[in-house]
């Protein structure tokens, strides 16, 4: 069995470290979105990609202040319109008012939710506490993502493309970031130990 705080642990440790060393991580996190945003199954109005996964990742792992910083600077990249979201995704400040841009907004708020959760005993300690913690942000970016759908097409239409054709996708990628946060802890573990 893991420690409990390993995973929290972690963003504790970030969150003692220097400005530099921050701005280091988030740029570094603000990669990882990128990365995640890249791999993708094509869908309209929404491709799937593993950006829930990476966006939940990081607020575990960076904890909910530094995590939600580093996904608000990876927006601001790409409202910007540097190429950091899906491929072919148009860039800039457009890209947050069309079919994605709810997801876009809860991208942020999920990040903190996971991190928040982190900080409060949801991982390290058991996969199911870690996939708890994966699932409630992955759960919330469907919730608003699909509210957001539903205003612009109508609440079955937005309900049927938004949430439900992601439902199983968001249980994929929570049990994926479950065995993430579980790997990190069992590391961090035998780092101090």
């Amino acid at each position: 069995m893991v420690s409990s705080a390993s995973v929290f642990s972690t963003a504790k440790w970030l969150e003692a470290q220097s400005l530099l060393f921050k701005a280091v991580a988030v740029l570094f996190g603000s990669l990882i979105l990128t990365a995640g945003s890249y791999i993708t199954v094509p869908m309209v109005p929404v491709p799937i990609t593993m950006q829930t996964f990476a966006i939940t990742v990081v607020g575990a792992v960076y904890g909910w202040r530094l995590g939600g910083f580093t996904v608000l600077f990876w927006l601001m990249q790409g409202a910007l319109g540097l190429p950091v979201f899906a491929p072919g995704a148009v860039g800039g400040i457009a890209r947050f008012f069309g079919p994605t841009g709810g997801y876009l907004f809860s991208f942020p708020i999920c990040a903190m939710l996971t991190g928040w959760m982190v900080e409060h005993g949801f991982s390290g300690r058991s996969f199911v506490k870690g996939f708890l913690a994966m699932l409630a942000g992955n759960i919330l970016c469907l919730i608003i993502g699909g509210a957001w759908l539903a205003v612009m097409m109508g609440f079955a239409k937005g309900m049927a493309l938004g949430v439900t054709a992601f439902i199983a996708g968001a249980f994929t990628k929570s049990v994926l970031g479950a065995a993430v946060l579980l790997g990190i802890s069992a590391g961090t573990s035998r780092k101090h130990n």
